[in-house]
């Protein structure tokens, strides 16, 4: 039988997993892109050492100039092997690979790999990253780059993200369920850097009636939620969306009627 010492050493935490693979991630960068690379970046749950496991590892690569077909080919086989060598999360990085002077507009850039997908919530990562809350794998600070974004960008951001969550709500339950507490705390305070076990946390106590679904998401990130469990949660996933999209709505309603100067 393994003694207690060495199965603690066998457990690593999530935020020594992100510094193994971040590590592994820049040097690989780093040897196919050489001087192209200008900067590396982990922002999202990974930034967030809390409550909630990472599902995934959200990355910006930030380069000088663009890829060649070549070292696309490079890159693809690249996070093929993070896969293999560090399973769940080195199979589940998800970004952007952005020029340079792409990065520094405040319009979406669309990124240099994977069919040149364009960052649609590009205002919600700059304000995480211009907040603290990232990781810096390579290069300088990201806040040296990253223009701030006004709320009218953020805030369409925010729609973009409650639209995802309409679309995926019986794929992802306890995601859409966590990322919807995030939207309404967002959207009323004007806070979006924050993480999901932060917002999860206050919704247990600012939507009471939401409570259980709340603590099942959480349970399910962990993978504990058992089959019933999970059937509740696709069951009534969709009566906290339209909870959320009332709450949403009166908190623009409010926004705007504040920001309208009285008449008189």
């Amino acid at each position: 039988m393994k003694n207690n010492k060495l199965v603690q050493k066998e457990k690593m935490s999530i935020s020594q997993e992100v510094s193994i693979i971040g590590k592994a991630f820049v040097n690989g960068l780093k040897r196919i892109l050489g001087e192209k690379l200008h900067g590396a970046y982990i922002y999202g749950a990974a930034a967030f050492p809390d409550a909630v496991p990472t599902g995934d590892i959200d990355f910006h690569v930030i380069l000088k100039s663009g890829l060649t077909d070549s070292e696309r080919s490079e890159l693809e086989m690249f996070h093929e092997s993070l896969a293999e060598k560090y399973p769940p999360l080195g199979g589940d990085m998800d970004g952007y690979y952005i020029l340079l002077d792409d990065a520094r507009r405040e319009a979406p850039p669309r990124s240099q790999m994977w069919g040149c997908a364009t960052d649609d919530s590009w205002a919600l990562h700059r304000e995480h990253i211009r907040a603290g809350r990232h990781i810096v794998l390579y290069g300088q600070e990201p806040t040296e780059i990253y223009p701030p974004a006004s709320w009218s960008e953020i805030e369409s951001a925010l729609y973009g993200e409650l639209d995802y969550v309409e679309k995926h709500l019986h794929e992802y339950p306890d995601y859409c369920i966590l990322n919807l507490c995030r939207l309404i705390y967002s959207f009323e305070t004007r806070d979006v850097s924050v993480s999901k076990a932060q917002t999860s946390d206050w919704a247990c106590d600012a939507l009471p009636e939401w409570k259980r679904h709340i603590e099942l998401a959480r349970k399910s990130y962990a993978r504990q939620v058992t089959a019933e469990e999970k059937k509740f949660m696709l069951a009534e996933v969709g009566a906290l969306l339209e909870f959320a999209r009332t709450r949403i709505e009166r908190a623009c309603q409010k926004g705007r009627q504040q920001s309208t100067p009285a008449d008189g």
